[in-house]
């Protein structure tokens, strides 16, 4: 790499992440509790806008808009009748991980759940998120999407001040092999069984299109910092009790 070109490079990057980090924070607002806002950026189509803003950014294709629940009531009934509400008090699609068996993998609830919040400590994060459904559940899909919105923020941040931002790429590439692709392809795995509830058809189409979305982020992200080691490895070497494989 010429010294001319390094800075365009890191324009490119810094543009890339940007618009991740956007993609987190849009598909957050957009699969969280439906609020009237929520309702009304739908209708008029900014989200979508800026959605497809981001997603073009990192694919040429653009991302496709479809037609927005006819209130906000309708918006919100069609969310909690696929994501909150099913059968013997169970949402018929749940958004959090500990409620996929096959997510947990022989682990405790709890023993996962204290897994995934050890990246958010690491972090400086705690769980309690909100009060909107996911409060105390780091394992919660809305969660999860804001954590990786937030590590993209700081690799923006480390790019923009000319330090490494290898540390925000691995903790992303780690945390969406382990947590957050497994826990979007289940969901999606869900909602093909349950799919007649009346769900927003923008949100239906991220519950379709972010589990790809998110490998596609994940090969870009070990293109850069590497492969993703098995889960428990950590530095060799001296440092390797004290120092997080993310510094």
């Amino acid at each position: 790499m010429t010294q001319l070109a390094a800075p365009a490079v890191r324009q490119h990057e810094l543009e890339h992440a940007e618009a991740r980090g956007a993609i987190y924070r849009l598909a957050a607002v957009a699969l969280g509790y439906p609020m009237e806002e929520t309702w009304e950026a739908l209708a008029d189509g900014r989200l979508q806008e800026a959605l497809n803003e981001a997603w073009q950014t990192l694919d040429d294709e653009p991302c496709p808009r479809f037609e927005t629940s006819p209130s906000s009531e309708d918006l919100q009934v069609g969310y909690m009748a696929t994501f909150v509400h099913g059968k013997r008090g169970k949402p018929r699609v749940p958004l959090v991980a500990s409620a996929y068996d096959s997510l947990v993998g022989g682990l405790t609830p709890g023993a996962y759940l204290l897994n995934v919040q050890a990246f958010y400590t690491h972090f400086g994060l705690t769980a309690n998120v909100d009060d909107e459904g996911h409060k105390d559940q780091p394992d919660h899909l809305i969660a999860m999407l804001e954590f990786c919105a937030l590590l993209c923020h700081l690799e923006v941040q480390a790019l923009e001040n000319q330090r490494d931002a290898a540390p925000y790429r691995r903790a992303q590439r780690d945390f969406l092999a382990r947590y957050l692709r497994p826990l979007l392809q289940a969901i999606r795995a869900k909602y093909a069984h349950e799919n007649q509830h009346g769900l927003d058809a923008n949100l239906a189409h991220l519950v379709n299109v972010l589990p790809d979305w998110t490998h596609t982020q994940q090969r870009a992200l070990e293109n850069q910092v590497g492969p993703c080691p098995e889960e428990g490895t950590r530095k060799a070497g001296p440092e390797a009790t004290s120092q997080p494989m993310w510094d």
